[in-house]
């Protein structure tokens, strides 16, 4: 049971759909993950929500060392929840995203709902020669070709095998309304232990639209197929992150935000760091009469095993 007026707060601290022209602000060594994740945690985040980078120019990797001194320096100077991703990025295998899981044993991963077109190919013309760094723009250009893939088969894996050989748990990333039907089709076969923890990512180009009647339209469809058994969250794409976030914090939700949903603080602002969009969330969230949970409360509401039992 949730308590009263407490809201999980999760920080995304880099992803792999920004790249660092965007924004100098990006994480890419390894120091700069562990600071500004410390710093989101400090400033309310009670979940940090990793991806990795090479820190030599800002790629997106699966590499298990790096995620590995990531959470170790996290974890030494911080009590946050670590949640590792297991979408990683376009081009990299299931097995690539999943051998991160399978060495750190987080107490939470996430758990994509479905293989669909994920396109970031759409910002390549607002950076048109500018690109810092030559891997940019033929990334971007590929989500064109090559989804995002998320089989039947690579989650029942993570429901089973993942989850007992690592004691995680996850949380269930829906892009879209069918997203949330294949969730509870697992449910309904027993894979799915309550409480169930999903996020409803918004404003994705393949996904679900960033309008704030989505959100409605999302959570009607969790409480429906789920009740009182769904902890939900909202994260919103580019510019809506924080209408929509705000969207679902009244409706009861928890929120997130951080570097990898959007580069700005407000319109034409880039954001400084992580923990100005936390200190931003929490703001606004105290002006609703809520109060993000700390990562203790945040352990027991979804049930996690305990930063005691990773493996780094």
């Amino acid at each position: 049971m949730r308590p009263a007026g407490k809201v999980i707060v999760t920080c995304a601290v880099t992803g792999s759909s920004h790249t660092p022209t965007m924004n100098n602000d990006i994480p890419m060594t390894v120091e700069e993950h562990i600071d500004q994740s410390v710093a989101a945690a400090q400033a309310g985040a009670g979940v940090i929500h990793l991806h990795a980078r090479d820190p030599r120019d800002g790629r997106p990797v699966s590499d298990v060392g790096i995620f590995r001194e990531y959470c170790a320096g996290i974890k030494e100077r911080s009590d946050a929840v670590i949640s590792i991703t297991t979408g990683g990025a376009t081009g990299q295998t299931i097995e690539e995203r999943l051998r991160v899981i399978k060495e750190l044993k987080p107490e939470l991963a996430t758990c994509n709902l479905g293989t669909m077109n994920y396109g970031l190919f759409q910002m390549i013309p607002k950076y048109e020669g500018r690109w810092k760094y030559d891997w940019e723009e033929p990334f971007l250009a590929s989500t064109k070709d090559e989804p995002f893939v998320n089989r039947f088969s690579d989650i029942e894996y993570m429901l089973t095998v993942l989850a007992a050989e690592t004691g995680c748990r996850f949380e269930f990333e829906a892009y879209d309304i069918g997203h949330l039907y294949t969730l509870a089709f697992y449910a309904d076969q027993g894979l799915v232990p309550t409480p169930i923890f999903m996020q409803f990512v918004v404003g994705t180009l393949g996904g679900i639209g960033a309008d704030v009647e989505n959100v409605f339209h999302m959570k009607e469809a969790a409480m429906r197929l789920f009740g009182k058994d769904a902890e939900w969250g909202i994260l919103g794409g580019g510019r809506a992150q924080f209408d929509l976030v705000t969207t679902g914090a009244t409706l009861g939700g928890n929120v997130r935000v951080g570097l990898e949903d959007s580069v700005y603080l407000r319109k034409g602002k880039l954001a400084e760091s992580n923990a100005e969009q936390v200190e931003k969330i929490v703001r606004i969230l105290t002006e609703l009469s809520r109060e993000p949970m700390t990562p203790d409360e945040t352990r027991d509401v979804l049930g996690l095993k305990g930063i005691d039992q990773v493996a780094f």
